[in-house]
């Protein structure tokens, strides 16, 4: 399958966010006059096929990404989020907590993942807005992931880059803190757009990193590769769909394994850029809310 970038943004003459086809030249090419408005219509095989005969056949004009404002590639869709899926995060996690590291262990070897909400669509960011750590934390940190993008039928469509920024004091202080130190205002990233049509053995050959510079100077920097993640992604997405349902889809973000030093915390003035292979690279400066 031919693969497709898929946008959501707006323009200089409008704050309305329009869907966007990415084509060879880097530009952009409005959806709007084949009637898609909605970034869900885009995970349908036939809409998927009627924007490339009609790039084909009318070779539509696009502008130049640089001028345009990218925004979060969800519309409609519930945002979620799977832990301890790295090795890495699993001894990470069991680091932070006081008092509950066996559950970390337990849970990266048993056959029910973690799994659990992140944030409503209009609450995520995209690129270049920024991301948030809490005013009552001391330790916060972003989370790079990939990011699965599954349609209403639980099928994986695509892919995209996101950042599960987390506020690791509250969360090892206690599991049942969980919720307070993943979500809230400003805590999800994702972007810069969505990939359509790459395979499992293709998306696991990628690698993906983060880089962290304070007054435009690094303060940290690593990576991994996404053949570390234990699940498989059409497992994840499974267990999601258990018992739900999502009639415009769901993103999944699968877990980080690229962890910083525990003498490091996220402060205000950061820019935290997150880079995929097979994606693209995510970049949101950071803020106290």
């Amino acid at each position: 399958m031919l693969l497709m970038r898929i946008c959501r943004y707006h323009d200089s003459t409008t704050s309305t966010p329009l869907i966007g086809v990415i084509n060879d030249a880097e530009q952009v090419v409005d959806l709007s006059p084949i009637n898609i408005h909605r970034i869900d219509q885009c995970f349908d095989e036939a809409i998927q096929q009627q924007i490339r005969q009609w790039m084909q056949d009318s070779k539509p004009t696009g502008q130049d990404l640089d001028s345009l404002t990218l925004l979060a590639p969800v519309d409609r869709q519930e945002i979620w989020a799977a832990g301890v899926t790295y090795l890495r995060s699993k001894t990470a996690r069991m680091e932070e907590s006081d008092f509950s590291a066996s559950a970390y262990d337990q849970v990266y070897d048993a056959p029910r993942p973690e799994i659990f909400f992140k944030s409503l669509p209009e609450k995520a960011v995209g690129p270049h807005e920024a991301v948030g750590i809490r005013k009552d934390a001391h330790w916060n940190v972003p989370e790079p992931e990939l990011a699965l993008i599954i349609n209403a039928q639980g099928s994986i469509v695509g892919h995209t880059i996101g950042n599960d920024m987390s506020s690791r004091d509250i969360e090892g202080e206690n599991l049942l803190y969980l919720p307070q130190a993943k979500m809230y205002d400003r805590s999800c990233s994702l972007g810069p757009w969505i990939v359509l049509g790459s395979d499992d053995a293709t998306v696991r050959s990628w690698s993906i990193g983060v880089t962290i510079t304070r007054s435009e100077e690094m303060e940290f920097s690593g990576d991994t590769s996404i053949s570390q993640i234990k699940r498989s992604f059409q497992e994840l997405a499974d267990y999601l769909f258990r018992s739900q349902r999502f009639a415009h889809g769901a993103v999944l973000m699968t877990g980080t394994g690229v962890v910083p030093n525990d003498d490091f915390t996220l402060e205000q003035g950061d820019v935290v850029t997150i880079d995929i292979s097979g994606i693209g690279s995510l970049t949101n400066p950071v803020i106290r809310v």
